[in-house]
């Protein structure tokens, strides 16, 4: 591989971290020694790469930086193209044409027309994963729910059938094999629980701001899972 092209490859992975990743990580990735991540940081440095970070903590590319695109590898190609064709079958239309917008834009943002190749991917989701139900109604204004941090008034019916009127801090949504799990605080309860999709009756957004961030239900609820970071 020419030395250009590992450049673009190290600003292309640094792109897909959050927080600052080690050089030995990155090493890692990229399949190249540790010494050669940091000559190519410094090289990146004076060509005007907005990085951030330093030896022995950890790099990262500033928040808005543009990286030109590039050319997608078989499996990174194949991945798309299944991961469009599975979110089209979990009963979101919205969720559905996104996927659809989304690999219109990639094909059309590379440097060759990919829109044969992505076409051609034999690589399908079988027609039973998720078949529509009267649930799946349920699921937009959930996940719009958490994308907005709204408290949101459901009617749920549990595995005894008993009804019950809930609020809840809704902060994720789980797309299982079969069905659907919102994890949320529950305000009745004042716990974190676990809500099926297909036992909602009706779900409405308060158009409220629960009153702690996302982020911080997520980490809590992580913890008392016992989950890793990136889970």
């Amino acid at each position: 591989m020419s030395r250009t092209g590992r450049l673009f490859m190290l600003m292309d992975a640094m792109r897909g971290y959050r927080r600052p990743v080690t050089a030995a990580r990155l090493a890692e990735q990229l399949g190249v020694s540790v010494r050669t991540i940091y000559r190519d940081i410094q090289t990146l440095s004076g060509l005007g790469a907005p990085l951030e970070g330093e030896a022995g903590v950890g790099y990262m590319l500033r928040a808005g930086f543009f990286l030109p695109p590039l050319m997608f590898g078989a499996d990174e190609l194949e991945a798309l193209v299944l991961g469009a064709r599975w979110v089209r079958r979990q009963g979101d239309e919205a969720l559905a044409q996104a996927a659809t917008n989304a690999l219109a834009k990639i094909a059309a943002a590379t440097p060759k027309d990919l829109r044969d190749d992505m076409a051609e991917t034999s690589l399908w989701v079988p027609l039973g994963v998720s078949q529509p139900d009267a649930s799946d109604a349920f699921v937009r204004p959930v996940r719009e729910a958490i994308r907005y941090q709204h408290r949101l008034r459901i009617q749920y019916r549990d595995e005894q059938g008993a009804e019950s009127e809930r609020y809840v801090w809704p902060f994720a949504l789980a797309f299982l094999e079969g069905k659907r799990l919102l994890a949320a605080w529950c305000e009745l309860r004042g716990a974190y629980r676990h809500f099926r999709i297909d036992r909602i009756a009706a779900a409405a957004s308060t158009g409220e701001r629960y009153p702690v961030r996302r982020h911080a239900l997520l980490k809590t609820w992580r913890s008392e899972q016992g989950l890793r970071e990136d889970a």
